[in-house]
């Protein structure tokens, strides 16, 4: 969707919210709007990468609405959508989000971007886990004792972390490897622990470049291609809670997968390198 189709549709929203601010206070002479605002329930990653902070003010300056982000897992920022408490999501667990927009809470899941996920280590890599398979990586983990730190808190990076221990033929919820640690906590929190413990962990791409306190943690193994880690955005569906934003997250959803949305998510880099790949409509 083009800039020059959507500044109607901006225009279109916000004569609409102020005709029903004045409609509903009966009154016929001109006011100034409320302010629009929505929440958006979305992960760690995006949070701490930087992205938003980046992203978000071009939203609004060009709509007038603002953005609230509750920066959580995937799973629980989809719970807190389940709860009627966010407007849209905007996350990375493919199969939680379709299930999600299956069974009626959203209106439908639209491509964004993407980056990918790395597993990151000490530089000395005492377990030999260099390359690019990451099945063979956390095989050679499992039969060993260095420490690897899992956020374990059902998140889109956690739920592709369970994926890829399966592959190596590891059931973590049944036997979990000598060295396995769940912290519980967000992507940030975890790279400082495995930063100051010597232990490795599996990091979404962006966080990892905005990450500061690496200490001796270097990137380990990336280039498989089952690491890729596409992001979706879905607009809470008001037949389940009829309070939902639906209008101004829609302007969102609509936004960041149009020609400006997705330019805007392109030119966020760090060092010249970008953190996300947008990928709307591909």
């Amino acid at each position: 969707m083009s800039p020059s189709f959507l500044s109607p549709l901006f225009s279109r929203l916000r004569r609409s919210l102020l005709i029903a601010a004045v409609t509903g206070l009966g009154l016929s002479a001109p006011l100034q709007a409320e302010p629009i605002s929505l929440v958006m329930a979305s992960t760690t990653s995006t949070e701490q990468s930087g992205l938003f902070a980046h992203l978000l003010p071009v939203f609004t300056a060009k709509t007038g609405i603002t953005v609230k982000v509750v920066a959580l897992g995937t799973g629980q920022a989809l719970d807190m959508a389940r709860r009627g408490d966010a407007d849209l999501v905007f996350v990375h667990d493919r199969a939680a989000e379709d299930k999600f927009v299956e069974q009626g809470w959203g209106l439908g899941r639209r491509d964004v971007m993407y980056n990918d996920f790395v597993l990151v280590g000490p530089s000395t890599d005492p377990a030999g886990v260099k390359g690019k398979d990451v099945a063979a990586a956390l095989g050679k983990l499992a039969a060993g004792k260095d420490a690897f730190i899992s956020r374990g808190d059902k998140s889109g990076t956690h739920a592709a972390e369970l994926r890829y221990w399966k592959l190596a033929g590891i059931d973590v919820a049944a036997s979990k490897p000598a060295g396995y640690r769940e912290c519980g906590c967000g992507m940030g929190p975890a790279l400082n622990i495995a930063s100051s413990s010597a232990a490795y962990a599996l990091t979404d791409r962006g966080t990892w470049l905005n990450f500061k306190n690496r200490g001796d943690l270097t990137v380990l193994v990336e280039g498989d291609q089952r690491l890729f880690n596409p992001y979706g955005v879905i607009v809470v569906n008001p037949a389940k809670h009829p309070h939902v934003k639906q209008a101004a997250a829609q302007a969102f959803a609509d936004w960041v997968v149009s020609a400006e949305g997705q330019a805007t998510i392109a030119s966020y880099k760090i060092g010249g390198e970008p953190l996300f790949f947008p990928n709307a409509g591909r």
